[in-house]
């Protein structure tokens, strides 16, 4: 049994450059390669979703100099993951609220969705300045406002009312998380979409996270019994 839809919380950059003397923006570049590097053998393992956490609506709060580094490799990237595309048939797509992210940057996320939409490999989400608080808020927003404009009965909203109208509307919930690093918390990741995925928590550092470290949570996952609530 493969996940359809893996979902995976890319810590450990900082610790990773840490032990080896060196500035944390080498430890994301480092992260950011092995996130290329393992794309391109989930897409032959034969999931179909890939949702990572590039950059959550709390790493503002970094120093000023992290954050530079880490909008500067998305700038960076932009035609590698480009190159990506057209060699695996990847496509590319942003979860987030994008309006805080400078204007060159922005267009540059839209360019990347717009050319690689019709790609039919592997689906390769980055999120964003993603919050999934900020999420949900910002879908009740939308929903208050159909409902004040009288488009939408509030008796009507249910649990699918609420997820079309979240950042992931189109994709199907993640089976299985995946978080290096060794901390044991979702740090405000797809809260509503993750509500019945499976865990696994590596105390590898991402940059380190190979295909091998890869297997084993895809093992892991293969030996659980997912039973949504109900009884086995």
């Amino acid at each position: 049994m493969i996940p359809r839809h893996l979902a995976i919380i890319m810590d450990g950059n900082g610790r990773w450059a840490k032990k080896r003397f060196m500035p944390h923006s080498v430890g994301h570049r480092a992260g950011a390669q092995a996130l290329r590097k393992l794309s391109e053998e989930i897409e032959k393992i034969g999931i179909k979703y890939l949702t990572v956490y590039a950059f959550s609506t709390e790493n503002w709060s970094r120093p000023e100099a992290e954050v530079r580094e880490l909008m500067g490799l998305m700038r960076e990237y932009f035609q590698q993951y480009i190159d990506d595309s057209k060699k695996n048939n990847m496509r590319m797509s942003f979860i987030g609220d994008h309006s805080r992210l400078d204007p060159d940057l922005q267009q540059k996320l839209g360019i990347l969705e717009d050319i690689t939409k019709d790609k039919t490999g592997l689906h390769v989400v980055l999120a964003v300045n993603y919050g999934g608080r900020d999420e949900i808020v910002r879908a009740t927003r939308k929903l208050a406002k159909e409902a004040a404009q009288g488009r939408l009965d509030p008796e009507k909203i249910d649990e699918d009312v609420l997820s079309k109208m979240l950042d992931t509307s189109t994709l199907p919930d993640p089976d299985l998380i995946i978080r290096t690093g060794g901390d044991l918390r979702l740090s405000n990741f797809l809260l509503w979409q993750l509500a019945y995925a499976e865990m696994y928590v590596t105390e590898t550092l991402w940059p380190d996270f190979t295909v091998k470290e890869l297997e084993k949570a895809l093992y892991s996952f293969q030996g659980r019994d997912r039973r949504f609530g109900g009884r086995p």
